[in-house]
């Protein structure tokens, strides 16, 4: 008779399931009773993506404060201060009678800029003497600055092609040959991908990335910290046998969750309900958003474990995450600085993440085309497999130092 014991059978395969289990739940109960995870991982995300997707609703800045010295005061120039009224980004709110009122109202940050036109402006134009109009602006807003910059030397172009358009007509000439005197060359200007030049498109899909990575750095860093910090770090190790990689996963499942369903509701907001352009299609924006959430939380692991403390961990996330506003390239190309912080921008994940979606998303362009920022962020995602020893040393040995 085979009386073989079936005892073993009986028994789970792996204890680790079990911890892993365990672990979670125990998560689940620390995101329930400590209010910094809600806050941080729910309503913080939610609130910066409403402030800055309605900040830069309008998708330029419209409507900006000018002033106008209009010293000849005659019928051509009060067109050309209705002209510059009519533009999108420039508004006339004031008239001044001199220079000095108009350069303290900038001072005193009530204008952007003014347009300065002289006595005898217009006796100039129609004698072909060739008068100067001068416009000042401010460049302490560098948007600002920018576009009225723009507002202003089209005005000015417009005033002397209004006149050279009424001299020549008067001398019998067609409206084609007037055309091609006054624009001999024609622009036709594409600009692909953001035709409407919307600062919303290119700044949110920046920002409110970045400061979603800013959020799970500190979480995962402040979670890990924690343990240390109220001295349960060996009672969460012995739930997964002192299995450092079952502890991990067990704890940061539940964020992982989390974070993912904020992240791809932030997705979901801009590409589904604003509508912005996403030519690479669903899977990939999909794709984009596990690998950020992923390597996100790896860097997290990381810093703590390069720094098992709660403070310096902390404080190396934020770092990190303030410099890849900068290192990301949105506003200043990176090719354009210096060749060692070109370099440098490669450590940064909100790097590879805006040029995935730059190249992929954004543009269309096929995966090969991203493969090394793609790589880059597996690279992220595999970081803690080089701390994970220090971790648990740290949660089995160190002590918490205030």
């Amino acid at each position: 008779m085979n009386n073989t014991d079936n005892t073993d059978n009986k028994r789970p395969p792996t204890p680790y399931l079990r911890g892993l289990w365990n672990i979670t739940l125990r998560e689940c109960g620390i995101l329930r009773r400590n209010p910094v995870y809600l806050f941080c991982m729910v309503f913080f995300p939610i609130l910066v993506t409403l402030f800055f997707t309605t900040l830069l609703n309008e998708g330029q800045p419209q409507k900006m404060p000018v002033g106008v010295v209009d010293n000849d005061n005659t019928s051509t120039t009060r067109a050309l201060v209705r002209k510059l009224n009519s533009f999108q980004a420039s508004d006339v709110v004031a008239h001044y009678p001199n220079i000095n009122e108009a350069r303290k109202a900038i001072q005193q940050n009530k204008i952007y800029a003014f347009l300065y036109i002289p006595k005898g402006t217009t006796d100039g134009l129609l004698s072909a003497r060739q008068p100067k109009i001068s416009f000042y602006y401010s460049q302490a807003g560098l948007t600002a600055g920018a576009l009225l910059y723009r507002d202003l030397k089209t005005v000015s172009s417009l005033g002397s092609a209004a006149v050279g358009q009424g001299t020549m007509r008067a001398k019998g000439f067609t409206d084609a040959q007037i055309q091609t005197f006054l624009q001999p060359i024609a622009i036709d200007l594409h600009m692909i991908g953001n035709p409407w030049a919307s600062y919303n498109l290119y700044l949110s899909t920046m920002l409110i990335p970045g400061l979603l990575m800013l959020f799970m750095f500190l979480i995962t860093a402040y979670s890990l910290g924690t343990e240390i910090k109220f001295n349960t770090s060996k009672e969460w190790l012995a739930m997964a046998d002192n299995n450092i990689f079952v502890a991990l996963i067990g704890k940061l499942l539940p964020q992982f969750v989390i974070f993912l369903c904020i992240f791809y509701a932030f997705l979901y907001y801009i590409f589904g309900y604003l509508n912005f352009p996403h030519p690479g299609g669903i899977f990939m924006i999909l794709l984009l958003g596990l690998l950020a959430v992923l390597a996100s939380i790896g860097f997290g692991i990381f810093a703590f474990g390069l720094m098992p403390s709660l403070r310096m961990s902390m404080s190396v996330c934020s770092l990190w995450a303030v410099l890849g506003f900068t290192m990301s390239g949105t506003t200043f190309p990176i090719f354009a600085m210096h060749h060692s912080i070109e370099a440098l921008a490669q450590l940064f994940p909100l790097r590879h993440y805006f040029m995935i979606y730059q190249i992929c998303i954004f543009n269309g362009f096929p995966f090969v085309d991203a493969w090394f920022n793609f790589m880059a962020l597996l690279i992220f995602i595999a970081l803690p497999f080089f701390v994970v020893n220090k971790i648990k040393k740290a949660m089995l040995e160190y002590v918490y130092v205030p």
